[in-house]
């Protein structure tokens, strides 16, 4: 299965990343609406009869459905079967080679030239390699996996890990055969490796220390786009959603985070 639509996947400043969804239930709906007729032309059947002028129904009361909202405070939130693509703010996250810094945070590209914006807090913290470090290992030209919330081609990190030695991801995503994004190009219909029976916006978004694993597991394996939410499927596994490129946009993770296939 595959996102064709480049609109959906495409970097901040030509598209919009995701589309927002919505929890439906027409169906509800529907019924209330019959039921809602039922009753007024009863109750106007019966005054007539009994003569009372200017008297009229009761209002009913009916709700609607919330839509659905995620974010880095909300620990899980369900998405509706075949709701598609999410624009909320969710856990995720993105590998690159630092491009510049400043008192707020600093910026860097992708393997397939995406600009991610990264923002700082003093709950920031920081590692160079297994290694405890501090904001200071962040510099121009050093390779960086950076964890948080992501909202399009930003993200709120509350992890940075500095890979010494590393390239921004550029052999993993030339392995992987990471498409960068090109406006206009639809995404291949392949896939590589195990990919689950899956319908995108089924599962439960997942974050915390659990899309953590599962976006470092994507990362290390298929880098190059930037991961904007991680869900749990209803067999355990994971499901790494992933923008800003052509292909591949889902990426599936095993319980013990390690990528099955991607597509």
């Amino acid at each position: 299965m595959n996102d064709n639509e480049p609109t959906s996947h495409s970097p901040a400043g030509a598209d919009p990343a995701t589309t927002a969804v919505q929890a439906r239930r027409p169906h509800a709906r529907r019924l209330l609406s019959k039921k809602k007729g039922g009753w007024i032309v009863a109750a106007g059947l019966t005054c007539a009869v009994a003569g009372l002028a200017g008297t009229s129904a009761g209002a009913f009361a009916s709700s609607s459905a919330t839509p659905l909202s995620a974010t880095a405070a909300t620990p899980t939130a369900s998405l509706p079967a075949g709701g598609g693509a999410r624009s909320d703010p969710a856990a995720g996250g993105a590998t690159g080679i630092v491009d510049t810094k400043s008192a707020s945070g600093f910026t860097f590209s992708t393997a397939t030239g995406v600009e991610v914006t990264v923002t700082e807090a003093s709950s920031t913290t920081y590692k160079k390699g297994t290694h405890h470090a501090s904001e200071r290992a962040v510099k121009k030209g050093a390779s960086v996996l950076v964890l948080g919330t992501v909202d399009s081609a930003t993200i709120a990190a509350t992890q940075v890990i500095v890979q010494p030695g590393g390239d921004g991801g550029a052999a993993a995503a030339k392995a992987a055969g990471v498409i960068p994004f090109q406006q206009g190009t639809p995404s291949p219909a392949k896939s590589v490796g195990q990919i689950p029976d899956y319908t995108e916006g089924e599962g439960t978004i997942v974050s915390g220390t659990t899309a953590d694993k599962a976006t470092k597991a994507a990362q290390a394996v298929v880098p190059g786009g930037i991961n904007d939410r991680v869900v749990q499927l209803s067999n355990g596994e994971y499901e790494v959603h992933n923008i800003s490129v052509n292909w591949p946009h889902h990426i599936f993770v095993s319980k013990d985070f390690k990528v099955l296939g991607y597509e």
